[in-house]
């Protein structure tokens, strides 16, 4: 598709990728399924491939034994392949004991940090895999159908941290090892006399030993996923075989990202190899307006181009719009960078009116393809889609990225995550420690450059779902909860938060944050959070240092920038994140461990309402019960919320929008329940957002919606009426249809919310936005009703759901009598409201 003269050209069809030559060597872990020696030998010759998720666990009765059979023959190749492991590294950690012994005197062969850095983590990796192998083998060679061992490997796995820090220095370990052979004769001679023999005791007497046998074999043959399929659902070493295999892939994925050795590399004219480190889609604030373009960060300049427009058939190239030395690169700080134009932000609603439309058409695909609908009309509505992402993607980004030439000119890009503006700036940050020389290219070597981008480019298409194959995973869709519990590793104390960002629409967005944790060098957060997944498959944690010093204030968007002191990612599996039990893990970052757990709860079950089992609280309940009891036709839990939110939340930032502590939401609920003689108090302490969180769960969690099951219909077909006039006469007609509490406490929220929507210069909360968080929440109904309403789970913003967010915009954009006048001129309420 092409989308106009200066905006990007994106293509369709993705191209293999190929493995370059002379590509950097780094020891690259295969995420492959993996299988013993014996198994492995036999799929080959057989033809058979191996499922790359495991199966279900095996029944009882013949499946069964036969699995816990070939389930010894699976252990029984890993332990000897385990066994070569192990003797491969006593063979490298041979020559330590003596080359620390002449460390200590007049002639050492190598300094006590020089073989600290070469040596580094391997010892503790040996002993790791000795005593696993010490436990395990007794267990197999004593085989019985009902010995468990699954907490061998939770724990192998559970040490993988060990790993990651022997790959952080693995480079550095081989460059001090080359220059120490370089320039002492002894430790070259050890460094070939090893390579000769290879392990001691080894039938692969001539292997090389190198610094890759510790991750090469280890990682890569542990066989989980065999053991998974060998192994019975009822066994007990299931679960824990499931929960080690997590592990263990969340780790690989993390590692390989730091190590991935699928590098590409371009010659210079003058025989120099120039290597592509990093490239991606980056919107660029041009001009005063949003382009899309790819950046390629190669090992001495960055460069920035968009592909331009070819006749069908003809090759595809890239045009340089510009490109700067590293070597004259500067990330300019906060005082230093010139002050500009705001960065014009696009409005929420229209953010989310395009997330709409766009989930509208994936449902019309859906259904086309349901029906075997023509193959020109899907394309069609494809197209269309594509095009709509395209102007989400571009117009979505906020956070600025500003980099500056020394020659005096600046470039601006626009990010959606802090975490990528962070990857992008470490990568630089992390080639410039090089000894870089400034330059400039003559025409002929920008041409050759930019002429490589195309083969060399390891990003293919425009991050938006409608590049996705049919076949590609749709991501997950409801609630995911995190409890944030703790991290430790810093160096000194610190006032230190966390941020959770998950994947949406093809970028990410930043959905929840930590309190500050002041003064610190271990914070214990426990905070839980409930964030709402639209096709998400992955979660990442930011940790950051929080600054309060007002000079260090971005010019570009006016905001104090806080210190990033960590970051990491993982996958959300859906086979590991749906039940209904926490998982807890923990994310390494740069030497930083961040402790947290995590369920997942389906759009279908969040759906749900559930009516109270006991009547004594406020949750749960029907309203008319709750205001019968307290006299009064608005609930009290009602209009505390409101009053304290508009005393002192009105102005926050993302009123409604930001998620609360849920423990905090959880403690509010059960005080508003027990009639708590100290709810003020707790209310005038507690975090705005938790308060606000209470106010939505209390109509979530209503039996039945506050706008009732009965006339939820007539409420979705009134709406869809166009004309104006039969529109109002008919929304008007089914307010007056409300029983007395629910339209009561419906004016009372309409007007708390138009104030609310007042202050959108500040809190950035339009009626849009407060229509999309209150509209299902409000409208949404019971389960008993729901089941002709719903929709597929990955249709999250389906047609019901865009009717209920339209129903209350419309209320609050046309205001029936005020709740002002209806006091005035009924005696509906108690003196106390």
């Amino acid at each position: 598709f092409n989308y106009g003269a200066d905006e990007y050209d994106a293509e369709g069809n993705e191209e293999p990728k190929a493995l370059p030559e002379g590509s950097e060597t780094m020891p690259y872990i295969d995420e492959s399924p993996t299988m013993s020696p014996q198994l492995s030998a036999r799929g080959q010759e057989s033809g058979d491939s191996v499922s790359p998720t495991p199966t279900d666990g095996l029944g009882t009765g013949v499946d069964a034994g036969k699995g816990l059979e070939m389930r010894k023959l699976v252990l029984s190749g890993f332990l000897a392949s385990e066994e070569i492991y192990i003797n491969q590294l006593e063979a490298l950690l041979l020559p330590m004991k003596p080359l620390k012994a002449t460390a200590t005197t007049s002639q050492p062969v190598l300094t006590l940090q020089q073989i600290e850095t070469i040596f580094y983590k391997i010892q503790d990796i040996y002993e790791i895999h000795k005593e696993f192998y010490d436990s395990l083998c007794p267990k197999v060679q004593q085989w019985d159908s009902n010995v468990t061992m699954g907490h061998l490997f939770q724990k192998l796995a559970s040490q993988l941290g060990v790993y990651k820090a022997f790959v952080d220095n693995y480079k550095i370990a081989l460059e001090t090892a080359e220059k120490c052979s370089q320039s002492n004769y002894q430790f070259q001679k050890i460094s070939e006399e090893l390579k000769v023999k290879g392990p001691k005791d080894s039938k692969e007497s001539h292997t090389s030993v190198t610094m890759e046998v510790p991750l090469g074999r280890s990682l890569a043959s542990v066989p989980f996923q065999d053991l998974l399929k060998h192994t019975p659902a009822d066994h007990p070493d299931y679960p824990l075989l499931q929960d080690a295999l997590r592990i263990s892939q969340n780790f690989l994925s993390s590692i390989n990202e730091d190590i991935d050795p699928r590098r590409t590399a371009v010659t210079t004219p003058k025989g120099e190899t120039r290597q592509l480190v990093k490239d991606g889609f980056l919107v660029e604030l041009s001009e005063g307006s949003r382009k899309l373009r790819h950046v390629f960060l190669f090992t001495d300049v960055l460069l920035c181009a968009k592909l331009k427009k070819t006749a069908v058939g003809k090759h595809q190239q890239y045009d340089c719009k510009w490109y700067v030395p590293l070597a004259d690169l500067v990330f300019p700080s906060p005082e230093e960078s010139e002050h500009c134009p705001q960065v014009h932000v696009i409005p929420d609603h229209e953010l989310e009116d395009m997330k709409m439309k766009i989930s509208a058409i994936k449902s019309e695909v859906q259904k086309e393809k349901a029906n075997k609908g023509q193959s020109r009309a899907i394309e069609r509505l494809k197209k269309k889609m594509f095009e709509n992402e395209f102007w989400l993607l571009l117009n979505s980004p906020a956070i600025p990225f500003r980099i500056h030439n020394r020659n005096g000119k600046s470039y601006l890009f626009l990010l959606s995550s802090d975490y990528e503006r962070s990857e992008w700036r470490e990568a630089i940050q992390k080639l410039q420690k090089k000894d870089l020389q400034a330059f400039v290219l003559s025409s002929v070597e920008l041409q050759v450059l930019t002429g490589s981008c195309f083969k060399l480019r390891t990003v293919h298409n425009i991050p938006v779902t409608s590049n996705k194959d049919d076949d590609e995973s749709p991501g997950l869709y409801g609630f995911l909860h995190v409890i944030v519990h703790s991290a430790k590793g810093f160096k000194q104390s610190a006032n230190l938060y966390c941020t959770l960002e998950v994947d949406s629409f093809g970028y990410f967005v930043s959905k929840a944050k930590t309190r500050v944790f002041r003064d610190t060098t271990e914070p214990q957060w426990n905070e839980e959070f409930e964030i709402e997944l639209e096709g998400s498959q992955s979660l990442r944690i930011l940790c950051y240092e929080k600054c309060y010093d007002k000079t260090k204030l971005n010019k570009d968007n006016n905001e104090i920038v806080d210190k990033i002191m960590g970051k990491g990612q993982i996958q959300l599996d859906p086979q590991a994140v749906q039940t209904k039990n926490w998982h807890m893990d923990v994310i390494e970052m740069n030497g930083i461990k961040v402790e947290f757990s995590m369920k997942f709860t389906s759009r279908d079950m969040s759906l749900k309402r559930t009516p109270s089992k006991k009547q004594t609280g406020v949750f749960g309940v029907k309203i008319s019960v709750v205001t019968k009891r307290e006299r009064s036709k608005v609930p009290y839990i009602v209009r505390q919320c409101i009053e304290e939110v508009e005393k002192r939340g009105i102005e926050e930032v993302g009123i409604y929008r930001i998620s609360g502590v849920a423990t905090d939401i959880q403690a509010l609920k059960a005080v508003f329940d027990a009639n708590n003689k100290d709810i003020l108090v707790m209310l005038s302490d507690m975090d705005i957002n938790a308060i606000a969180g209470t106010l939505k769960l209390y109509f979530r969690e209503l039996p039945e919606p506050l706008l009732t099951d009965r006339l939820y219909p007539a409420f979705m077909e009134g709406i869809a009426l166009s004309d104006p006039a039969a529109k109002e006469n008919c929304m008007m007609h089914l307010l007056r249809s409300l029983p007395d509490p629910n339209l009561i406490t419906f004016l009372f929220l309409l007007e708390h919310l138009k104030r609310v929507a007042e202050k959108e210069p500040i809190n950035k909360m339009s009626l849009h936005n407060l229509a999309t968080v209150f509209g299902p929440t409000l409208l949404r109904p019971s389960e008993g009703e729901s089941k002709g309403h719903l929709t597929l789970a990955s249709d999250i913003w389906s047609h019901d759901v865009m009717a209920q967010v339209q129903v209350l915009l419309y209320y609050l954009q046309h205001p029936p009598i005020s709740f002002t006048e209806l006091k005035r001129n009924t005696l509906y309420f108690s003196t106390d409201v």
